[in-house]
């Protein structure tokens, strides 16, 4: 790529973005200053070997100026989210942990589990970054601490205690069996104990045992030691290292030989309560700096950041390096001028201030070890050669592949047809990019992958570098012809899989059936590899994900359609109301159960009418 010319590039703050010659984003970056970021680039000497392979495959640049710095440090972060280009480092895992969350001004709160945060009052406790050992303890807490379980409208609607009531595990607020202090003291003790102060809670609960015994009241003391006991499973897997209590989180960093890794442990109320370790192949220790700072942004992006942070060391600004039009480094003032951004957007985030600090004393240099320790074990994992290499080997793509892109069609008779569309990236899962297709109805599955695919093109990229079809030659000819009419036959490589054949000539879908046949274009017969190899089972998995994800949007379409004429089957019901009762309402059973406010709450729908529909839906049978 040829230098720009300086004066066509603004002095004001951005992002930048390098594309290639197909159009896609190979590089975000931000910049204080556009013009003296973007011509550090094109130095006569001193760039790494990541931005030599940078500038080699890049062919435009494009840019998005800001008004502040911290705009471009948000704006950057989201664009690396949406088109994760290859240059940059992005954090793959960028899925949402779980937490416990509960609204303390509610006169009977409930304890939720939830994967996203809001700043609208309440607490929240964690991250766990397992959802099966977060319900484990949300199950023992409730167990030990009756609170309710139910929804809000649920409770409302209630007429009888629950079953958890007549097991000891919810007081029935619903029926007033309860008072709002007496309630407010089991969630204090909640709170408490995930806020990890447990010794205080612990010997208030002692106490609490020893005057029920005096009291005689033996019963009641049984409760109190079965909630000692609980309290104590719960903090017997947490080490304190924090004495004084107090919340951060501690990032560690591990050079491996052929990529860097990064551990991160929570600490919660002093105590280490879990953690999560991320690997990039490829890096070398010289793009350490700009992976702290490019994880910092990204992983607290999703997840409200702590009011401590702690790095190993505090990297110098990602722009310290550059040099302005006259040749002039930037003033040494500036070195940790990125710290100061990100410490003010992660403050705007939490609501409270949140400091970005290196190991300060013994005690955090222990917490920083215990983060590398984590991400070195993370690192032995990635050693093996990924199983994307073997695939590209196995189907001679020009690359490693690190989008994946599966689609399958589904449908019943020809009826409510859906694409569903899984993405892989890296090998994993990425959920949240999934996306289903309501395509005519047709029991032409190469016709309906024919018109999906020219929905695919206009929804424009990121491309894959690999779509996979869950279909034979045919699907995969339908697929192909639809991006030569496009005239971009050559946007990205294509490959279908199939079911092998049985003695009958019929498609194998016993269990344990491992003989799947590849094609690519070009080719008349499958490819030959080896029945059972990782890349094959790799492709199966992807294929079998995508087949259960379409298979899913279909049967809800089914039955939403089948709701739907149920329901305009009574007077005075249309297709439009239909439709915003089926969006409201998941069931049948919540559409029963829905209230006048509830329906007065859609769209166009008054008093009078609410009343009616009110009235039709009690008769509504399924």
């Amino acid at each position: 790529m040829n230098r720009p010319d300086p004066h066509s590039l603004p002095l004001s703050p951005g992002v930048y973005l390098y594309k290639d010659v197909r159009g896609r984003v190979i590089y975000v970056g931000k910049a204080r200053v556009l013009r003296r970021r973007v011509l550090s680039y094109f130095r006569a000497d001193g760039l790494s070997a990541k931005t030599r392979a940078l500038l080699s495959h890049a062919h435009s640049l494009d840019w998005l100026t800001t008004t502040t710095e911290k705009e471009a440090l948000l704006l950057e972060a989201g664009l690396i989210k949406k088109h994760r280009p290859r240059y940059n480092i992005v954090l793959r895992d960028d899925k949402q942990y779980v937490m416990f969350r509960i609204d303390v001004k509610q006169p009977f709160p409930r304890l939720e589990i939830v994967r996203r945060v809001r700043r609208d009052g309440t607490r929240c406790f964690g991250p766990f970054t397992s959802a099966l050992s977060a319900r484990e303890t949300w199950k023992l807490l409730h167990r030990a601490f009756p609170l309710r379980r139910c929804s809000d409208r649920s409770m409302k609607n209630r007429v009888r205690p629950c079953l958890y009531h007549h097991i000891g595990q919810c007081p029935a607020p619903c029926m007033g069996l309860v008072t709002p202090e007496a309630y407010h003291d089991a969630v204090h003790k909640v709170c408490e104990l995930l806020q990890g102060r447990s010794e205080p809670l612990l010997c208030t609960l002692r106490e609490e045992m020893a005057q029920a015994a005096d009291a005689l009241e033996f019963e009641k003391a049984a409760v109190l030691r079965d909630q000692i006991q609980a309290v104590a499973r719960t903090v017997e897997r947490q080490a304190a290292v924090l004495p004084g209590g107090g919340d951060m989180d501690a990032v560690g960093l591990f050079p491996a030989d052929a990529g860097l890794a990064v551990g991160i442990v929570f600490v919660r109320g002093g105590a280490v309560t879990d953690g999560r370790s991320f690997y990039w192949a490829g890096l070398t220790f010289e793009d350490a700096p700009e992976l702290l700072w490019s994880f910092v942004g990204q992983y607290y992006s999703t997840l409200m950041p702590p009011p401590r942070v702690l790095l190993p060391w505090l990297p110098p600004d990602r722009e310290n390096d550059c040099f302005g039009t006259e040749g002039v480094s930037t003033p040494a003032e500036e070195k940790f001028f990125e710290r100061g951004l990100m410490e003010q957007s992660l403050s705007e985030k939490r609501g409270s201030p949140v400091r970005i600090v290196p190991p300060q004393n013994t005690r955090d240099n222990q917490l920083v070890d215990i983060a590398a320790s984590n991400a070195r074990e993370e690192a032995r994992r990635h050693q093996k050669q990924p199983v994307t290499e073997r695939l590209a080997r196995a189907l001679r793509l020009p690359e490693t592949p690190r989008r994946i892109e599966c689609a399958d069609v589904s449908h019943t008779a020809g009826r409510e047809t859906r694409v569903g569309l899984v993405v892989f990236e890296y090998g994993s899962p990425a959920r949240s990019q999934y996306r289903s297709y309501a395509m005519p109805d047709s029991a032409d599955d190469c016709a309906t992958l024919h018109a999906w695919a020219a929905r695919r093109l206009a929804s424009g990229p990121p491309w894959p570098d690999l779509l996979l079809i869950d279909g034979g030659r045919g699907q995969l000819a339908a697929v192909q012809r639809a991006l030569a009419e496009a005239g971009l036959d050559a946007l990205f490589p294509l490959a279908a899989i199939v079911k092998a054949r049985d003695e009958h000539g019929r498609a194998d879908r016993r269990a344990g059936n491992v003989r799947d046949r590849i094609f690519i274009p070009g080719r008349a017969n499958p490819l030959s590899l080896r029945d059972g190899a990782p890349e094959l089972l790799f492709l199966q998995h992807v294929r079998d994900t995508a087949h259960s994800f379409a298979v899913g949007r279909h049967r809800r379409a089914r039955s939403a359609a089948a709701l739907s004429s149920e329901l305009m089957r009574l007077p005075g019901i249309g297709p439009v109301t239909a439709r915003l009762l089926w969006k409201k309402f998941a069931s049948v059973e919540a559409m029963r159960s829905a209230t006048l406010d509830d329906l007065q709450g859609l769209p166009s729908i008054g008093r009078v009418k609410a009343t009616e529909l009110l009235q039709k839906l009690q008769t509504l049978h399924w």
